[in-house]
């Protein structure tokens, strides 16, 4: 137990999200307990992580939840440890839960994308079809997210993209899609930034990024075969795109891998299987677990010494272990003093210099 490498989970506590501040002692060996000396409130080791208040042995969960980012079915998991598929559902919705809050915190920030590449997936459901969404940067092979729907419509890629934009800094971008109209569109209204008024009233007026480039892959079929594959350019100059891409050509061909690996790592993405995606919520948890294990866990063979595309990016230096992805803790947002009217006390105001600054 290192009570300098924790911090206080209470969103109570001014305290919260803080470590190495000298506030975490340590409570009881047995069971393991920390207390916060600002709060007064104790706290398992396991607190934010997936293993808070769950029975079963850390071990197990890993090693099911291992198996399931890796496209294991439910039945051999429940045949192989005896755990009941709802167990199994709910550990996986959690994971799922757990992995967007990481991907959150530590994907979406800003950084020059470079070229960007998004695709969608034709899911069959009991009684219908969903579509999952998702883009990926280009040079790191950053997955950057995704967004389900029942329906492949402008809200849906609007929902990608949004999630695109937390990730991108307002520089020159190359955006690679297929020929769906709904791309060019909600790339020119994500690709822009308020510029100030500088005094004068009314709202902000909205400036695109410069540089911005949109590129497009139409591909013709015939008796189900690509007979033909037209590259054009729906926004933005050669000369741009040439800057972006240098001796590369406009393509999808990194989403679409990225699509076959989903596919094969989560069973309700499969082309044929039983295993169909019963709901939108599962299938959008398993979908963060994938992603976030592929992004952190997994070293690609297109980047240089095995790294993963997290390490890429600079997100991190070493490869994780899921064991180290389900046991990271994502703190909370800093503490901020609630307003209040008239004078604030000694106290209120020593907490607010100590915590809030």
């Amino acid at each position: 137990m290192n009570p300098h490498e924790v911090f206080c989970p209470n969103l109570h506590c001014p305290a919260r999200g803080r470590v190495g501040e000298g506030n975490i002692w340590i409570h009881a060996r047995t069971p393991p307990r920390y207390r916060c000396t600002v709060c007064q409130r104790t706290f398992s080791p396991r607190a934010g992580t997936l293993f808070h208040r769950r029975q079963t042995d850390e071990a197990t969960i890993t090693c099911i939840l291992t198996l399931l980012a890796n496209g294991c079915p439910f039945a051999a998991i429940e045949a192989a440890y005896g755990v009941q598929r709802p167990t199994v559902r709910d550990w996986m919705d959690a994971a799922g839960s757990h992995g967007e809050a990481i991907h959150q915190h530590l994907v979406c920030q800003p950084r020059d994308l470079g070229t960007v590449q998004a695709d969608e997936i034709r899911v069959k459901q009991q009684g219908g079809i969903i579509w999952l969404a998702m883009a990926m940067m280009v040079t790191t092979r950053l997955w950057l997210g995704g967004a389900i729907s029942v329906r492949r419509d402008g809200a849906l890629i609007a929902r990608l993209l949004a999630i695109v934009k937390t990730c991108a800094l307002p520089a020159p971008l190359l955006v690679c899609v297929d020929g769906f109209a709904a791309y060019v569109t909600q790339v020119r209204r994500m690709a822009r930034t308020p510029e100030p008024r500088a005094g004068r009233r009314g709202r902000c007026r909205l400036v695109a990024w410069p540089g911005l480039v949109i590129g497009q892959v139409v591909k013709q079929r015939a008796d189900g075969h690509v007979v033909g594959v037209t590259r054009r350019l729906a926004q933005g100059t050669r000369r741009w795109a040439h800057r972006l891409l240098g001796d590369g050509t406009i393509q999808t061909a990194y989403i679409e891998r990225l699509n076959g690996t989903f596919r094969a790592r989560l069973a309700s993405l499969a082309r044929r299987t039983r295993g169909l995606g019963r709901t939108m919520a599962r299938l959008e948890g398993g979908m963060w677990l994938v992603g976030t294990a592929y992004n952190f866990c997994t070293p690609h063979r297109s980047l240089a010494r095995g790294q993963t595309p997290a390490m890429a990016a600079g997100i991190t230096d070493h490869v994780w272990s899921m064991d180290e992805l389900l046991h990271y803790r994502v703190p909370p947002a800093r503490w901020r003093p609630a307003e209040k009217w008239g004078r604030r006390t000694k106290a209120e105001t020593a907490l607010i210099a100590r915590w809030a600054a």
